[in-house]
């Protein structure tokens, strides 16, 4: 995909506009839909406002230099606030037409995580907004249903499968993506363990270095792993008792870094290792390095739920453009200037196709748009990439800023 520097710098800033537009469509009274509002996303439930969707939407919105859009950055938080669970958690989504809470069959874990990453980083953002302030009580009460979630000696969260974003993956036990934002979370609210869940998500997540846990189920856990994964430059997607994901999460290694759990020379290896699995050619990213075939072990009869996670397909290997925005940060933080401006026009060659239909996701041979049209996180995490890489914004914090208090 070769393309002169004036052309891509064209297509970038074309990009840019289009995502702001988008965006802006796709606002609802009760604040930023996951897609256009049309006949097939409302069939198919699109035009809700879904608690991770909104997380990062929220933060493109800020960041968008779009006043219209920066003042309705925390709308969509705020209907998720107000549709708070009795015991915290926060919703999968919210039919804002029809003021229902929809949680998931198995429990969704990563809506509670995103929207407490997203309240905290905003707040940073627009300190004036005091939106931590007003969300106090909630936010208590978020923090305690994961608490509750937590494994009282390795301080992860444990879940089911297909309860987080990959939800018809076979993911459980303790997943990479969830506490790497569990991790973050920690740090933004100085919630205490932080350093445990951190040693212990390196010692789980990458068992493949000298230095062994002294807890004796952390090791056994870790002995599967050590002894036949292959992938060993990526952190491992789960580990349960007895099996472990090997099969390259491309979500959750971005996550691992941004995030603060991959640091130093770990870190400059797992972007390396993805880089050399091509997952970025020719449009940013697919979501694994090795799909999961139907002859494997971690297979589940529920992936062939309309067709749609075979391999290659969605979760299982689709290419995803909103992780798209996640790669480039991550290589804007890695000091990859060169590779992420060609990923971010790449990126926007993504969200072009179909007439600038912003897809879902692509197939991850064939490269044919799949899914939704007009998806705001989309458009959302690509003005995250574009912030970070033109002006050095991001939104993720470093090890060493001040975290927030999770008693304000």
């Amino acid at each position: 995909m070769a393309a002169s520097q004036s052309a891509q710098a064209k297509l970038i800033e074309q990009c840019r506009r289009r995502s702001i537009a988008l965006l802006r469509k796709n606002l609802g009274e009760g604040g930023i839909r996951a897609a256009s509002p049309t006949r097939k996303a409302a069939t198919r439930g699109y035009d809700a406002i879904f608690g991770r969707d909104a997380a990062v939407c929220a933060l493109g919105m800020a960041l968008s230099g779009d006043p219209g859009l920066q003042a309705e950055a925390a709308t969509g938080l705020m209907t998720l606030a107000e549709h708070q669970g009795g015991n915290g958690q926060i919703a999968k989504f919210v039919d804002a037409h029809a003021q229902d809470a929809d949680f998931w069959y198995l429990g969704c874990i990563d809506a509670t995580l995103w929207w407490l990453a997203a309240v905290a980083l905003l707040d940073r953002i627009r300190p004036a907004g005091g939106l931590r302030r007003r969300l106090a009580a909630r936010i208590r009460k978020a923090i305690v249903w994961l608490t509750c979630q937590e494994h009282q000696r390795f301080f992860l969260l444990q879940q089911n499968e297909a309860s987080d974003w990959a939800d018809i993956m076979p993911r459980s036990g303790f997943v990479l993506y969830t506490n790497a934002l569990w991790y973050l979370v920690k740090r933004l609210y100085r919630i205490e363990r932080a350093d445990e869940t951190w040693r212990n998500a390196n010692h789980l997540f990458h068992p493949f270095g000298t230095e062994l846990t002294q807890y004796r189920r952390a090791r056994l856990l870790a002995h599967y792993a050590r002894n036949s994964a292959h992938n060993r430059d990526l952190y491992l997607s789960f580990v349960n008792f007895a099996f472990f994901g090997d099969e390259g999460d491309t979500f959750g290694n971005l996550l691992a870094i941004l995030c603060g759990l991959a640091q130093g020379r770990r870190a400059r290896r797992v972007v390396q290792a993805l880089l050399a699995a091509g997952l970025d050619d020719p449009y940013p990213i697919r979501v694994l390095c090795d799909p999961i075939p139907v002859a494997s072990f971690l297979w589940r009869p529920y992936m062939t739920r309309h067709r749609q996670n075979l391999p290659w397909q969605y979760h299982n290997g689709g290419i995803w453009p909103f992780v798209g925005g996640f790669w480039v940060l991550t290589l804007v933080a890695c000091g990859l200037r060169a590779q992420a401006h060609e990923n971010l026009a790449r990126l926007a060659a993504a969200n072009r196709l179909g007439n600038w239909a912003f897809n879902e996701w692509l197939h991850g041979q064939t490269f044919a748009p799949c899914g939704m049209r007009g998806q705001s996180w989309n458009a959302a995490a690509f003005l995250l990439a574009w912030r970070a890489l033109h002006d050095g914004a991001t939104i993720f914090p470093r090890l060493d800023d001040p975290p927030a208090d999770a008693s304000d």
